[in-house]
């Protein structure tokens, strides 16, 4: 497996390189480093030859979030909507550019998160066709108006396979906006599977910063 970086603005990107053609590309928005750690996680859960395109170095708050909203709890900033020009920003020149890369030609491609960028892995489904498959690892399903976008919007094509995870704690806050992420994840997983979307919903054990690494693997090695 080869890895080779490039820029694109301020955002670093990663691809890790399938040794063989024709692989699967996932595309996952990373917070804070390369995503060595989650592929070393995938190979240690016995992972599949496949090209990883790892993205960093994002305006968290800005390029993931499908519209604005300011929180009123803690010492949490505002979420500046950035969204749908992060999406166009990935899907014109880093999607474009890994491809070239990558030996052959992917089968399917794939988008990954976590956290926000969970949310937003569900979120660009609503807004392009470009993936085939998504996985939301402990994603910010609990963001305001996302359950009811969700329900009554349509998916620009359907995905034949969607994972979803949580932990099993995350809910147990007493912030109330929070404290909803369970219930709007399991309502959204049995609105996928009404619409017979092929959906796996795991809960793991611990609360939202407990094995991200592992848990983002999982979830990439499902939708394989």
């Amino acid at each position: 497996m080869k890895k080779r970086k490039f820029t694109t603005g301020s955002r670093e990107v990663t691809l890790f390189s399938a040794d063989s053609e024709d692989r699967p590309l996932i595309v996952l928005n990373n917070y804070d480093d390369d995503g060595s750690a989650v592929m070393n996680a995938i190979r240690e859960l016995g992972g599949a030859d496949l090209n990883l395109l790892c993205i960093s170095g994002l305006d968290w708050n800005h390029d993931l979030a499908p519209w604005p909203y300011t929180p009123d709890f803690g010492n949490e900033e505002a979420f500046t909507g950035g969204g749908d020009e992060y999406l166009a920003l990935m899907l014109s020149e880093i999607l474009p550019k890994a491809k070239e890369m990558i030996s052959g030609t992917a089968p399917r491609t794939c988008i990954a998160g976590y956290s926000l960028a969970g949310l937003f892995a569900l979120y660009t489904l609503y807004r392009c066709d470009a993936f085939d498959r998504a996985a939301s690892m402990s994603g910010s399903l609990w963001f305001p108006g996302f359950k009811e976008y969700v329900h009554c919007q349509t998916l620009k094509k359907t995905p034949d396979k969607i994972y979803i995870s949580l932990g099993d704690t995350e809910e147990r806050t007493t912030n109330p906006v929070l404290r909803t992420v369970r219930d709007v994840t399991e309502n959204i997983c049995s609105h996928y599977r009404d619409l017979d979307i092929d959906v796996t919903w795991e809960l793991n054990r611990g609360n939202h910063f407990k094995g991200i690494s592992r848990r983002i693997a999982k979830g990439i090695l499902s939708i394989l």
